[in-house]
């Protein structure tokens, strides 16, 4: 007689937790066919040694032997424990091992009758080696079955007679013999016998401890999918029932099976039975649960749900089935919250008016959140899962989406589900009454879609997700539709764009034309204060597609003051969608939507607006604004940049946009703004380094590194520690008395002081309205006796501020300033030298010529820059222009660009050229200055200045210790010439090539690091017909030797000396002398250099005195035989006497007969070189 678990009773989960707890009081309470289960457990804890001694133990085991005492089973079980278990477990191990070799049994001698009556006859011995046998031989087949079910037909577990005495026969055997029957291996087992699920609940409830590692070993050997298998189905129903006994760690088992990934269906079982203490009225946990599975982040379990769903179906519907019941809860669920009066009737039109008709009843506010948890659910299921929905779940889901919630937060939220649901899923959408209440939902929403968003209090409603749902189908984006739809569900969906036809024909055709499209968004209201915080579908993601498929220019609407209006209500941090806008704005105003059209472009915004944005009433705007002036400054430089790169394709069109003045750059503050977007370069995402971009490509003098080196200086740590020390941000001086400062500051110079330390204290935009009256005093620093420390603080401050124009004109000359003449920015891009047309008491005053240069660099590069935009802003309109004029004409060379591209790298490289031989007539010394003052003599203090304005620096030069003003203005000319050298060393061989005074050669020599790289061009400046040029060269070049000892500077002075030997042969006498009285001394240097040049350097003499004393005796002059001497000296250096005062006589006689003839001064000086070479060599040694 066979019997079927489900008929079986099984151990209650308040059993089950009396026996975990071990609560005696509970078990007292239980029934006897409740206690009978556990009276395995209950008789080996009355008989057995206990661990715990404790007097509550004691009682409580004297109220189990009372329990028990009335049990009529319990004698049996305490025979049963009365057996040699050792004994037992050996001839096991034997049978075990016999039964590998012969299948003979050891344990179990030939049965004379069936199991079952064997069973019923055995004493208690023999029932427990039957029942041992009879397991071992399941596992052993369990073992080799690799992983194959099967089910094991045994009378002895299928008797419904003696199931119970069965029941306690393995749990005896599995508490006594626990290494020989470990209990996941039993457990196993078991499920390969009928009613295997009640016996293993059986064995669990007596060893309550083991649960947990049970379920685990039972989840780990599972199947991947278990309903593919009735191994797998008799698994999930085993554990099932396992925690329907302990129903508190049912959601642990769920969270071992997707651990594993093992048994979907189980987890789904386990929810379905799972019963919360408190029910969660928003969502139910099997929505939460399979939402989860479907739409975390595991890729691994995502699939495998997925195979568990789609599985599923391909068997037929089975009430039996996990899936199917997962299915109807869910769809009872979803019914639960429907409206009570929907129904799949659609209404008429009069029935459309009246909101308060039955078939259009509102959801429940309660709902809203359910509602859509359930939609994205099924969402998940039919788009990742590959659920197909039947028709009934189909006509409920429609039922759900054309729903009407309540105007809430939570309801836009819904709504926009909806809507994406219905793109994702059109097939939902099937019959013309289906498509007619789609329509009506569509139409619904579009009318309710202000009252809406004002209701909700959001920014972000379903009014722009439908606009812009309509932009891309009429711009047949329908990629960009599938990711809107992915992107508001949260998940990634396959969705063919070919199922979108029929929504796009009634998007384009009957609910949004294009026109209809572009009127009602330019009618859509900005978002105020829009932030990366507000998130979901706004105005502007609308605006952004319109603009892109051109549809305002196409259809004549003005979208100009919509943007201008959006960019002013913007604040940090920064929504990524501002600087596309921009960009699609820009290009719309230059190129036409056609080429049919050319004047189809958008309006730009005006100078004035542009204007209203950096001026409130004279007054900085507040820090609030500071993301608007930042994106109008990007829209401007933007603008200007795409006008360039546009150049051709408006010159062929006929079309030049207009440029913004430089008037208005002049008045927008940008270094400013740069300053204020770097210490918010988190809030601001990537304007501050689009900036950067476009500031180094248009604007490079605004962009310097040292600038930005200057301004850690005064933005560092210690200069904010300073700043601590302001009690109040705003400034105790106001501008006047910065202006009466200045007036005073010969008899004031401590107040003017005072009042600029405070002033360097303040922030850059603090600083701000003290900029006028800071630059207009400038001139009056220039007067004697105005102190050191006050000069360096305006710097200081100049550096925070860098108003370059403002400057320029208050350091004019005296002349100038009278006539008023004043310079534009304009003006000094153009002509970047008037910043050196300053007064020239400056250029002794080495702050406030740091700041000169400082300017001078800059404008220099904003030539540069200006200069290249207007040759490509100019060339294409007038190649344009050529073209048409010369029409029908052949043989036009087409060659302006070239030239106009020469002629405007000649004007550069005459601009910075102009620009370098100025700074280095700076250096030198006027002739009132003290000669110890020249170039290259030790640092020494000078004194001597005379002259008008020379009085100051007399008493800056006695402060200043060993460091006179010309000495500091030659190290900051000589820094400004060295970073000019670098970067472009073209701009060192043009200096070169046209040659300065020599005295500033040891000047630039040793102040400018870069000067090695004339060691490269020397050899072609050797090789100019210029003699001038030649002897410039030579002079360079023994500096150049004597600071740089390289290989390289010795073979080109080796060169030197060749060349200087070829020309003594074809020199007239008087070029001779012009040519070899300045460099006979540079051959000293390259001895001294290079000691290996001796013999040719006395060579090259030696060759020369002959030539000179040739020509001295054929005019009978009686002089020295200078040519032996030569000779001698050549030949045996170490004799010739060094005194003093032979070489002073040697000298003095040179110097007597320096008006006399040419040759013989040649003659001497060839002799004191001599003498020059022979006593450093030998002081050398």
């Amino acid at each position: 007689i066979m019997v079927d678990s489900a008929s079986l009773q099984f151990v209650s989960p308040y059993a089950f937790e009396a026996m975990q707890k071990v609560d005696v009081a509970r078990l007292a309470a239980l029934s006897d066919p409740e206690l009978r289960l556990l009276l395995p457990c209950l008789v080996r804890m009355a008989l057995c040694a206990p661990a715990d001694q404790s007097n509550a133990w004691a009682q409580d085991k004297k109220l189990i032997l009372r329990l028990l005492s009335g049990v009529e089973a319990v004698n049996s079980i305490v025979a049963l424990l009365s057996v040699d278990f050792h004994a037992l477990e050996q001839d096991a191990r034997k049978e075990q091992q016999l039964r590998w070799v012969q299948n003979e049994s050891i344990l179990v001698s030939q049965l004379q009758h069936g199991l079952t009556l064997e069973f019923e006859h055995s004493d208690p011995l023999r029932r427990l080696r039957l029942a041992l046998s009879e397991l071992l031989a399941i596992m052993n087949k369990v073992a080799d079955s690799n992983g194959e079910f099967f089910l094991k037909s045994s009378e002895l577990f299928e008797s419904p007679v003696y199931l119970e005495e069965v029941a306690d026969v393995l749990c005896i055997l599995q508490a006594e013999l626990p290494s020989l029957l470990p209990i996941i291996e039993m457990a196993e087992a078991l499920l390969h016998v009928r009613n295997g699920e009640w016996f293993l609940c059986l064995l669990v409830a007596n060893v309550p401890d083991s649960f947990s590692e049970v379920c685990r070993g039972l989840i780990k050997n599972g199947e991947r999918q278990d309903e593919e298998s009735v191994g797998g189905r008799r698994r999930t129903e085993a554990l099932r029932q396992l925690c329907q006994m302990n129903p508190s760690q049912a959601l642990n088992i769920r969270a071992m099976v997707v651990e594993e990934c093992h048994l979907p269906g189980l987890g789904v079982a386990l929810t379905l039975d799972y019963k919360p203490d408190m029910a969660d009225e928003a969502v139910s946990p099997l929505v939460s649960y399979v939402s989860g599975l479907l739409l975390g982040t595991n890729g691994k379990v995502r699939t495998w749900f997925s195979m568990f769903i789609r599985n599923g179906q391909q068997r037929k519907r089975e009430s039996s089935s996990v899936l199917w019941q997962m299915r109807r809860q869910l769809l009872l669920e979803l019914v639960a919250i429907l409206p009570r009066s929907r129904s799949t009737h659609v209404p008429n039109d009069t029935d459309m008016d009246s909101e308060s008709s039955s078939g259009y009843s509102g959801l429940r506010e309660e709902h809203v959140v359910k509602a859509s948890a359930l939609l994205r659910l099924y969402c998940a299921l039919m788009g990742i899962a590959g659920l197909r929905p039947t028709d009934e779940e189909a006509e409920q889901l429609l039922q759900l989406m054309t729903s009407r919630p309540p105007a809430t937060p939570a309801g836009v939220r819904f709504v926009s589900l909806s809507f994406c649901k219905l793109l994702a899923f059109p097939a939902l959408v099937s019959t013309p009454e289906q498509e007619q209440l789609m329509v009506m939902w569509l139409s619904w929403m579009i009318k309710e879609e202000e009252y809406f968003e004002s209701a909700a209090g959001v920014s972000a409603s379903f009014g722009e997700m439908l606009l812009l749902v309509a932009m891309y189908f009429h711009s047949n984006q329908l990629s960009a539709i599938i990711e809107l739809v992915c992107s508001t569900l949260g998940m990634k969906i396959a969705i063919k764009p070919s199922s979108l036809s029929k929504m796009k024909t009634i998007f384009t055709q009957e609910i949004f034309t294009e026109q209809v499209v572009t009127a009602h968004a330019v009618r859509v209201a900005v978002t105020n204060n829009l932030s990366a915080n507000i998130t979901g579908f706004l105005p502007i993601h609308c605006i952004y597609q319109l603009l892109r498929s051109r549809a305002f220019t196409k259809h004549k609407v003005s979208i100009k003051d919509w943007i201008f209006r959006q960019l002013c209500e913007t604040t940090t941090p920064l929504h990524t969608q501002l600087l596309p806008l921009i960009d699609v704005y820009i290009n719309s105003i230059l190129t036409p939507a056609s080429k049919t059209n050319p004047e189809a472009t958008n309006q730009p915004i005006t100078e004035q607006e542009i204007l209203n944005v950096f001026q409130d009433g004279g007054k900085v705007r507040s820090q609030h604004t500071i993301t608007t002036q930042l994106l109008i400054l990007y829209y401007i430089l933007s603008y200007e940049e795409a006008l360039l790169a546009n150049t051709k394709t408006l010159a062929l069109m006929q079309k030049k946009p207009k440029s913004y003045s430089p008037a208005l750059m002049d008045q927008i503050p940008i270094k400013h703004l740069i300053r204020q977007a770097q210490g918010l370069q988190q809030e601001l995402g990537g304007l501050h380094s689009a900036l950067l971009r476009l500031l180094a490509t248009n604007y490079p003098h605004l962009c310097m590194v040292e600038d930005w080196i200057s301004e850690e200086e005064v933005t560092g740590t210690l200069p904010l520690l300073r700043k601590m020390l302001l009690t109040s941000s705003s400034c105790k001086y106001s501008q006047t008395q910065l202006r009466e400062a200045f007036q005073n500051v010969l008899s004031g110079g401590p107040r003017l002081l005072r009042i600029l330390e405070h002033l360097t204290l303040l922030s850059a935009g603090d600083l701000i309205p003290y900029a006028e009256a800071l630059t207009a005093s400038m001139g009056l620093l220039l007067e004697d006796g105005v102190s050191r420390r006050i000069l360096q603080t305006v710097n200081k401050l100049w550096i925070l501020l860098l108003l370059w124009v403002m400057t320029v004109n208050a350091l004019q000359p005296l002349v100038k300033l009278l006539r008023q003449q004043r310079y534009t920015q304009n003006d000094l891009m153009v002509d970047p030298l008037i910043v050196l047309r300053c007064d020239s008491r400056v250029f002794r005053c080495p702050p406030l010529m740091d700041i000169t240069l400082h300017m001078l660099n800059g404008y220099l590069l904003a030539s540069k820059a200006y200069l290249n935009a207007h040759l490509k802003e100019t060339a294409e309109f007038e190649r344009q222009a050529q073209t048409v004029s010369n029409l029908g004409l052949s043989g036009q060379p087409d060659t302006p660009e070239v030239t106009r591209e020469e002629l405007k790298n000649a004007l550069l490289a005459a601009q910075d050229s102009a620009a370098v031989q100025i700074l280095l007539e700076v250096c030198l010394p006027p002739p009132q200055e003290d000669v110890q003052s020249a170039p290259g003599i030790p640092m020494r203090k000078q004194v001597g200045d005379t002259g008008a304005g020379q009085g100051a620096q007399g008493e800056r030069e006695a402060e200043g210790g060993l460091l006179s003003d010309l000495r500091e203005v030659q190290c900051l000319i000589c820094c400004l010439l060295h970073q000019m050298f670098i970067a472009d060393p073209n701009i060192a061989k043009l200096v070169h090539f046209q040659g300065y005074p020599q005295a500033l050669l040891p000047l630039t020599v040793a102040g400018i690091p870069s000067m090695h790289i004339c060691l490269d061009f020397i050899p072609e400046l050797l090789a100019q017909p210029q003699l001038e040029k030649q002897i410039f060269a030579i002079q360079l070049l023994s500096h150049l030797c004597t600071q740089y000892a390289l290989p390289k500077s010795l073979s080109v002075a080796r060169l030197a000396i060749s060349v200087m030997g070829t020309i003594l042969t074809v020199l007239t006498r008087a070029k001779r002398f012009a040519f070899f009285m300045p460099t006979l001394p540079c051959l000293v240097s390259f001895c001294k250099a290079f000691p290996p040049l001796f013999d040719d350097v006395m060579s090259l003499l030696v060759q020369v005195g002959q030539v000179s004393a040739a020509d001295v005796t054929t005019k009978a002059r009686d002089i020295d035989p200078l040519i032996a001497r030569l000779q001698y000296m050549r030949q045996k250096p170490q004799e010739i006497p060094l005194s003093e005062s032979k070489y002073s006589l040697r000298k003095r006689s040179a110097e007597e007969l320096g008006r006399a003839d040419p040759d013989v001064q040649l003659c001497y000086q060839i002799e004191a070189t001599f003498m020059d070479i022979i006593s450093s060599s030998t002081q050398a040694l």
